[in-house]
């Protein structure tokens, strides 16, 4: 049967990924090309890599690591394949050469687990691809980046970061401090971040210029309306955030790992560890210093002091001794979800007159969407964030119970002991798949 050229392109992009030649090519984090010491590619080390976006191959590897980390879809695959196979991306460079990023979009956007509302940053799809790429071949500097930082890495994930503290304070007595940055992308002082730049892309002086008159324009497309906004920071939502967000706090995260103190931070999130209550409010006092030298603030709400016998609360996971679970405020956040979607069915089937087993349905899909497929190819989803790190099932087991009184609650419109009336078999039958089912499913495979 002849393959369509689509699935064609697929099956090369997967060969290039497991055949490539490592002498001359290695995929890093199934995420970017790096290229290795060979004489007749060596134009590539000295190359920028505004100029290295326009090769072919570039753009080749870019789409063969997206396939294989499993971030594309069919249409996603057919519509980044057709721009990369028919080199739409060389105009969009050629503009950006020339003239730089168009105008950026601000907006507005549900902030996860809230009612609240969080700015983020947008360029046209063609720029955003660019942009993708540019962020894809800045993992050359990772090696400038302190072990202990663990946001957009190479080869170091936020798992990683669950792992290695756990490690390190095992069988310990450990006070620890957990804190988050307010509005952290959006905040960074720009002044301050670009003679970083300015150190770091000393080998690319293009890199640089682009960075600089990208961070400097201070205009923004809000609601059709062409403004100035004396500060954007790096502009949350950019596929260069990251990065640059990395390179912000370098010195912060430098000075922790050649202290010896265990820290860890994965981009606006802080935790430290100190043997003693006096010491670690020394570590803050240091820590509050840095975030007053880059004009930072902290968010109070998410500051948490751990004594020795709480364990640790990091990244959505609660750590004690061996046994890892999802947080208290995973928890809640989850929960909110789930509760602020069981009441919007209950209003729409009430004021349509909707079944309790159609509006129970539509309830469950987007659970199941939410808990186990990707509804956003550039983040992992709810269940493989959380399963390959935990060893205990009694969140879920929580959040099961959760979801099951919302779906009876959409029965009768009550949160009583009448909803025990549908049966768990007739929840199962309408497409209900139990976290705790899927965990051990999963710990088995």
């Amino acid at each position: 049967m002849r393959l369509s050229p689509c699935l064609q392109r697929m099956q090369h992009c997967q060969q290039q990924v497991l055949q490539a030649d490592p002498t001359m090519y290695h995929l890093v984090n199934c995420q970017t090309l790096t290229i290795q010491s060979n004489s007749s590619f060596s134009f590539f080390v000295m190359e920028s890599i505004l100029h290295q976006i326009a090769n072919q191959q570039v753009w080749e590897e870019y789409l063969a690591c997206r396939l294989k980390q499993g971030r594309l879809n069919w249409r996603e695959f057919d519509e980044l394949d057709s721009f990369v196979e028919q080199k739409q991306y060389l105009p969009t460079i050629s503009k950006l050469l020339d003239d730089g990023l168009s105008i950026p979009t601000k907006k507005l956007i549900n902030k996860s687990g809230t009612d609240k509302k969080r700015v983020v940053y947008t360029y046209p799809n063609d720029e955003v691809l660019v942009l993708k790429v540019i962020a894809s071949l800045l993992y050359k500097y990772d090696n400038i980046f302190a072990s202990n930082c663990y946001a957009f890495r190479k080869n170091i994930t936020a798992h990683d970061a669950v792992f290695k503290i756990q490690k390190a304070v095992r069988g310990k007595r450990f006070w620890a401090y957990k804190t988050d940055i307010h509005n952290y992308f959006n905040s960074l002082d720009i002044s301050l971040l670009l003679p970083m730049l300015s150190d770091i892309f000393s080998d690319d002086k293009s890199l640089y210029d682009f960075f600089e008159k990208m961070l400097t324009n201070k205009r923004v497309n809000v609601n059709g309306v062409i403004t100035e906004e004396e500060s954007k920071g790096v502009m949350a939502g950019t596929p260069t955030a990251s990065f640059l967000a990395n390179v912000y706090l370098m010195k912060v995260d430098k000075y922790f790992e050649e202290k010896g103190v265990i820290y860890a931070r994965y981009s606006d999130d802080i935790i430290i560890f100190a043997p003693n209550e006096t010491t670690l409010q020394e570590y803050k006092n240091t820590l509050f210093g840095f975030f007053n030298e880059y004009h930072l603030e902290i968010n109070p709400k998410k500051e948490k002091t751990h004594t020795p016998d709480d364990g640790f609360e990091f990244l959505g996971f609660k750590c004690q001794e061996d046994k890892i679970d999802i947080s208290s405020s995973t928890k809640a956040k989850i929960k909110g979800k789930i509760r602020r979607k069981a009441h919007a069915l209950m209003r729409w089937r009430t004021k349509h007159n909707v079944s309790a087993d159609k509006a129970i349905k539509g309830f469950i899909k987007s659970i199941n969407i939410r808990f186990y497929e990707s509804d956003d190819p550039e983040t992992l989803n709810w269940s493989r964030w959380f399963f390959p790190v935990i060893n205990q099932a009694e969140g879920l087991k929580e959040i099961d119970h959760y979801i099951q009184q919302n779906i009876r609650y959409l029965t009768t419109g009550k949160h009583n002991k009448s909803n025990y009336r549908t049966k768990y078999s007739d929840i199962k039958r309408l497409g209900y798949r139990s976290l705790v089912n899927e965990f051990f499913k999963y710990k088995i495979v």
